[in-house]
């Protein structure tokens, strides 16, 4: 699942963009084809790394949110991210990566307490 590159984009807008809506996890820059989100979508959903809820302004809309299993994935895409930054082109900002290097551990649980306000809404 998670040797998928759809899928780790997926959690990473879940996670670090703060997408929830599936117009706008298509709409990310890399661009994934409608099929293939969907799919991955429910792949996700049924291992237990996101959830989806109604949205209640508009019962069509579904919302997407991580689990606690796929908050939990945070570490290893933050080291990745981290990664990509020394050795490859990537457009994550400059500043968030210092802020990340600078304290990983605060970035984490900061990202996380996000998390835990977001599911709660």
């Amino acid at each position: 699942m998670l040797g998928d590159r759809w899928s780790l984009l997926i959690i990473r807008d879940l996670m670090f963009r703060g997408f929830s809506t599936y117009k706008e996890l298509l709409e990310s820059e890399e661009g994934i084809a409608t099929n293939i989100l969907a799919d991955r979508l429910q792949k996700l959903e049924v291992s237990g790394i996101i959830s989806t809820q109604q949205d209640p302004t508009d019962g069509r809309k579904l919302i997407y949110r991580l689990t606690s299993k796929g908050i939990d994935l945070a570490p290893v895409l933050v080291e990745l991210i981290l990664w990509a930054a020394r050795h490859e082109r990537t457009s994550a900002p400059p500043a968030a990566i210092r802020k990340i290097e600078n304290d990983q551990a605060a970035f984490l649980a900061e990202l996380r307490k996000k998390w835990a306000e977001r599911s709660t809404s």
